[in-house]
């Protein structure tokens, strides 16, 4: 794709979002990018990755939780390790995490889940908000026989976490949040539709989630998806698919919506003592990176990792870093 029109496509995605977020701090307040300390390829180099290799059925599971019907969710790795919970973001599904869960399943018991209202899960029958899901964090956990964890959450999914957190300490035993959502989020005061017309920017893809042929150019990645990604042309075809085909055009994502903006927790967030690791793609459109900087100021147990030419999914991104950063805090 050339260099202007990509060029062309983030400046627009990026001006819509600076409208999006006005009260944002300025972009200069963001701390320089983090050392990498080992290699650090955009993408997974693995010609054949793990998680294209796993015959994922055999990992599937589904529990219902109140009212909270037939959650999706898989498990991997020795039910005697360390757990490790995945939660994804808006429009997301338990699949944004195959390039994380093969990984951390050789040690540790990895559960990643469908919020309900996402991926293979209905809408509950109570109101979807994030102080709902932060619960059903806590039930999923208790029903699964987990009774403590580090839970790691992507964007919606990272404040969902941090709002978990916030109401049990003592489950966790360490929190990271990658690209969360949750800082600007509480200031917003905008009318719900248009709310979520603005954040469509970041399910745009939407248009494309019965064309498996045409994600395969990489033109169309590069269109489709700079919202998300810094570099979606040099992303494999079948791991966007995979976001596409389980996290777009879920139920949840209005009301998820609705349900976040204007949901403060900054003051409770003062008191989470869990050692926490912040990761943030210096290029994410969809929470503006000096975010990390509110979460940091307020987290006063947590260190920030910031990776370079990373957009809003730093663990599709970069998976052999994320990977990296999160195994050493995780051996911390």
């Amino acid at each position: 794709m050339p260099a202007q029109a990509t060029e062309e496509r983030t400046s627009l995605t990026a001006q819509l979002l600076d409208e999006f977020f006005p009260f944002a701090s300025p972009m200069e307040e963001l701390p320089d990018a983090t050392p990498a300390e080992g290699p650090d390829p955009y993408g997974n180099p693995d010609p054949d990755p793990e998680w294209l290799r796993i015959d994922w059925r055999e990992h599937l599971r589904r529990i219902d939780i109140g009212g909270a019907r037939d959650i999706n969710y898989v498990e991997m790795g020795p039910e005697s390790g360390k757990a490790l919970l995945l939660v994804h973001g808006l429009g997301g599904a338990w699949q944004n995490w195959l390039e994380t869960i093969p990984h951390f399943a050789r040690e540790h018991r990895v559960i990643a889940l469908d919020l309900p209202g996402f991926g293979q899960a209905p809408l509950p029958d109570w109101e979807v908000s994030v102080e709902a899901y932060g619960r059903l964090v806590h039930e999923f956990a208790d029903a699964i026989g987990i009774r403590t964890c580090t839970i790691v959450g992507n964007s919606m999914g990272g404040f969902v976490a941090a709002e978990a957190a916030t109401r049990r300490q003592d489950r966790f035993e360490q929190l990271v949040l990658a690209s969360a959502a949750g800082i600007s989020h509480a200031r917003m005061k905008r009318q719900p539709a248009e709310v979520a017309a603005r954040m469509s920017i970041a399910t745009a893809p939407l248009t494309l989630r019965n064309e498996r042929r045409l994600i395969r150019r990489p033109r169309i990645r590069q269109i489709f998806f700079s919202g998300l990604f810094y570099a979606p042309h040099r992303l494999r075809p079948e791991l966007l698919w995979e976001f596409l085909h389980h996290g777009t055009g879920k139920p949840g994502f209005v009301p998820a919506v609705q349900g976040l903006i204007g949901y403060d927790i900054l003051d409770r967030l003062e008191d989470v003592e869990v050692p926490t690791m912040i990761v943030w793609g210096r290029n994410d459109h969809v929470v503006p990176p000096n975010d990390a900087i509110g979460y940091a100021k307020r987290l006063h147990n947590s260190r920030t990792v910031i990776f370079d030419k990373t957009g809003h999914v730093p663990m599709a991104e970069r998976p052999v870093r994320f990977n990296r950063v999160l195994e050493a805090f995780l051996a911390d």
